[in-house]
């Protein structure tokens, strides 16, 4: 194959594996560490998209003298006011564009926290399925509220986003350069979380989802700890639907449903290994690849499947979650035990121990 198509490729899948594995990552702190029946984590990837639609671009629009209340969101007027912002504010400052870039990330960090710990009230009450189809449930609310309701962000007919990645050029160098940033940020969250893993905060959630009872005996507060666990899953996917909506320069309610943003994350972490960060990753690059391969190549797998390319991706993640329960319930990568000591000093201590035994 050419080098001119193996860039776009390897692009496309390094920019699917950045934002699902922030995603994911989020999922896995709050299913894999923390036992939630999370199936509502659409409601905090829409919350971060509505965010970078709605907010950013009203603000340069202001500064620019532009409209920025209702207008801003008319289908009819929305394209002109921001590709006004992009010419006149962004294209040339990019100073202005990375501070807005990381002032939208923080603003929909926060909402998301805050959807999080508005879930958490339903998380102490209710238990499994009963929290999953709540938070579910509350996903589609959202979603419902937002595409009906024009003012926020152009509600059916979407709404456009101000491109923070322009002053580095238009085309190619445009998207490289999102896509950069976005497996930055998504190294960065996995350096995060993998930290939260492995300090006594991720041992105590770990805790609480073998035996409840057992870390509330141990003095663990249970409530407490599912809803920082909530707040911090909510803030992380709330980044990963921002920066989305930022990559792609739209946002539309619609685009933002359970399949891709709750059950296909749900799929990339079971794959991997449910609790353990390394097996997310892998489940995740595994499936972005396959997924920008089918889409690739689907010209070549129509004349081979009978039945059309789109929907064979459909049908890999379903295949993959019932086999994956099946045969390898515990992913491609299990969890290891986590050890509060190093494992020099466990292996001294038994050593120690069989020596009096003996």
């Amino acid at each position: 194959m050419p080098f001119e198509f193996i860039i776009p490729i390897l692009t496309q899948i390094i920019l699917y594996f950045a934002v699902f594995l922030i995603v994911t990552l989020s999922l896995n702190l709050e299913v894999g560490y923390a036992g939630i029946a999370q199936f509502g984590r659409v409601l905090a990837v829409l919350t971060g998209a509505v965010v970078a639609g709605a907010v950013p671009g009203r603000i340069l629009a202001y500064m620019a003298g532009l409209p920025w209340g209702a207008d801003y969101a008319n289908h009819l007027k929305n394209f002109k006011i921001v590709n006004t912002i992009n010419q006149q504010l962004l294209v040339t400052n990019p100073g202005l564009s990375i501070g807005m870039l990381l002032f939208t990330l923080a603003i929909a960090a926060l909402l998301g926290g805050i959807i999080g710990y508005l879930c958490s009230y339903p998380a102490l009450r209710l238990k499994e399925a009963y929290l999953g189809i709540t938070l579910l449930a509350f996903g589609d609310a959202l979603q419902s509220f937002i595409w009906n309701y024009d003012p926020i962000a152009g509600a059916t007919q979407g709404i456009n986003v101000p491109d923070f990645f322009r002053w580095v050029g238009a085309g190619p160098p445009r998207f490289y350069a999102a896509t950069t940033t976005l497996l930055g940020f998504a190294i960065l969250i996995f350096l995060f979380i993998e930290a939260l893993g492995r300090a006594p905060y991720g041992r105590a959630l770990k805790a609480m989802r073998d035996s409840e009872v057992a870390a509330n005996v141990y003095g663990k507060d249970i409530a407490g700890l599912r809803g920082k666990t909530l707040i911090v899953g909510g803030a992380v996917a709330a980044i990963g639907g921002a920066l989305w909506a930022l990559y792609t320069g739209s946002f539309k309610a619609i685009t933002y449903n359970r399949l891709t943003w709750t059950f296909w994350p749900w799929a990339f972490m079971m794959l991997g290994g449910t609790g353990n960060n390394i097996g997310v990753l892998v489940g995740t690059l595994v499936f972005s690849t396959v997924r920008t391969l089918i889409y690739t190549y689907k010209q070549v797998l129509t004349q081979v499947i009978p039945i059309s390319p789109i929907w064979l991706e459909y049908m890999l993640v379903g295949f993959a979650i019932v086999l994956i329960a099946l045969v390898r319930p515990q992913g491609l990568i299990p969890e290891k035990p986590a050890l509060t000591l190093k494992r020099e000093e466990v292996l001294k201590i038994r050593e120690k121990v069989k020596q009096s035994g003996e």
